[in-house]
């Protein structure tokens, strides 16, 4: 049971990786470059590979780029089975991953709160000082 979880994890990597080298060496489609694969998840039989895409930009960037993919999602399937030898390679679903976008807010976030604390901080030490 556990080989074939840890087949499935080293499967799905596999799959990221040439999944991410298509997009930025074959796909010619205008809506995917800046599109990044960041994980897939493979079903237990093996049948579906979930692949989670982020890319920056705003809802209209988010939607243009899902719909890249869709498209694109034939020409994937059949070259990364070809690149990975894969003789039943499984239907690609593509969903955006927002984690990335959840951290780059908490960074900006905690950036504001340090550069606020630290410009707060400094009249106050000055002043203290004389």
């Amino acid at each position: 049971m556990r080989d074939s979880a840890v087949r499935r994890e080293r499967l799905a990597e596999a799959m990221r990786e040439v999944l991410s080298e298509l997009l930025l060496t074959e796909i010619k489609d205008p809506r995917l470059p800046g599109v990044v694969i960041s994980a897939v998840e493979l079903s237990g039989d093996l049948k579906l590979a979930r692949a989670y895409f982020s890319v920056f930009g705003d809802e209209e960037r988010e939607r243009q780029a899902a719909e890249g993919l869709q498209q694109a999602r034939g020409f994937l399937r059949r070259e990364s089975a070809r690149r990975m030898r894969i003789h039943n390679p499984p239907d690609l679903e593509f969903r955006r991953d927002k984690g990335f976008e959840r951290a780059d807010r908490i960074q900006r976030i905690l950036d504001d709160i340090t550069g606020h604390s630290a410009q707060g901080s400094g009249p106050q030490e000055g002043g203290g000082d004389d």
